[in-house]
């Protein structure tokens, strides 16, 4: 028996970080844009008649095998996969993971794996868990293993897929799809991977704390990240896409003032290029400090900036928008990849 299951990455538009509990409660009309896209992380389980676990992460090379699920240790490199096996107290199984995301990309591969696993995990013991209820399960797990708080955004992509806003208040949040033309979108993106992994839990919870501790400069800057968040929304609906644009560079310049660790003279020196190249705007893919960098360009353009960064050192990844979200196949087969 085998249960194979696979879920998308995103790309943060706008209002990132806000997504994090309580800085949404904060700021009224605090939403997060986002757009799942086709490059995803997977798993496999396959049934091991000996018993015993055994754990192989394809995008690291970690190797685990024990007897039992108590024995895994959450210190590992796959201290996230060992996490959620030992929650599922899985046994009798071989797990296979890969992320097609780069290490450390800022496109919530961790998430996307995450949401896959806990998913397939489930239909192995048939125990019901979908939508909502498979969400708030991986983000407690993250927490867990990440030891500060997780944003709401990054599992919602991985679950439903599509291009949605997430609506955060007091009642909690609420995932919105928006009427956006997926290949208009796609047919403007170039997503490109700096060279440089970066960590969003650490970005982001110390621009929480501040925030917390009654930052006034942050307030002010979260403000204009939940307005621009609001512009660039009506933006995309509306397919006028040089507004779009124009948030996007609205929110790179406020996130960059968030903290002094979001860019780097890498992603700067990136920027500058593809800009020069006739890109019209750029940001950082989640928390920055290194990453991906989604760039928007109008479609005649994009060849020409998808060129101009990879001669500067850059990888480009190919992807559209995934409106399919969490794929799981109990007999394995490749076609839900």
């Amino acid at each position: 028996m085998q249960v194979h299951a696979s879920a998308p990455t995103r790309v943060d538009l706008a209002g990132g970080t806000l997504d994090i509990w309580p800085l949404y409660l904060f700021h009224e009309n605090a939403q997060t844009l986002n757009a799942a896209i086709t490059i995803r992380a997977e798993c496999r389980l396959t049934e091991r008649p000996a018993g015993g676990l055994r754990v192989d992460a394809g995008d690291t090379g970690a190797q685990v095998e024990v007897s039992h699920w108590s024995e895994l240790d959450e210190s590992e490199a796959s201290r996230l996969v060992a996490r959620i096996l030992r929650f599922f107290r899985a046994e009798g199984l071989a797990v296979s993971t890969r992320s097609a995301a780069p290490v450390g990309a800022g496109l919530a591969g961790s998430s996307a794996l995450n949401i896959a696993l806990c998913a397939a995990l489930a239909r192995w013991r048939n125990r019901p868990l979908a939508g909502e209820a498979l969400i708030d399960l991986a983000l407690n797990l993250e927490a867990q293993v990440l030891g500060v708080p997780t944003g709401a955004q990054d599992y919602r992509p991985a679950t439903y897929g599509g291009i949605a806003a997430l609506e955060m208040g007091p009642a909690g949040v609420t995932r919105t799809p928006l009427n956006v033309d997926a290949d208009a979108l796609a047919s403007r993106m170039v997503l490109v991977y700096t060279g440089q992994s970066r960590d969003s839990g650490i970005n982001n919870w110390e621009v929480t704390k501040r925030r917390i501790d009654g930052d006034a400069a942050v307030s002010s800057l979260f403000d204009e990240i939940r307005d621009v968040a609001l512009g660039m929304r009506q933006a995309l609906e509306t397919a006028r896409w040089d507004e779009v644009a124009r948030h996007v560079a609205l929110e790179w310049d406020l996130r960059r003032r968030l903290a002094p660790g979001v860019t780097t003279d890498r992603l700067d020196d990136l920027v500058r290029c593809g800009l020069q190249a006739g890109a019209d705007a750029a940001k950082v893919c989640g928390a920055g400090g290194g990453g991906c960098l989604l760039f928007l360009a109008p479609p005649d353009r994009t060849g020409t900036v998808r060129r101009t960064l990879a001669e500067a050192g850059a990888s480009v990844l190919d992807c559209r928008i995934d409106t399919r979200g969490l794929q799981v196949d109990l007999s394995g087969r490749d076609g839900v990849r």
